[in-house]
């Protein structure tokens, strides 16, 4: 059987907890930033866990993570 190829896009953008689970960043957090709030900005800087509900399609481009 050959390898499964990873999605080397969405390798760059999560990563694995401990428990396993996956990490991501926010969007909209690059650029027209004058009109966004401080608050909004700075809820945009923490990593979130991504939704349960796209965790199997991850898995089956990131075999290997």
């Amino acid at each position: 059987m050959p390898k499964i190829k990873t999605n080397r896009a969405a390798a760059k953008r999560f990563k694995k907890t401990g428990t396993g689970k996956l990490k991501r960043n926010k969007a909209y957090k690059s650029h027209i930033l004058t009109k966004k709030s401080t608050k909004r900005k700075r809820n945009l800087r923490k990593p979130i866990i991504t939704d349960a509900t796209n965790v199997k399609n991850m898995k089956k481009v990131l075999p290997y993570l």
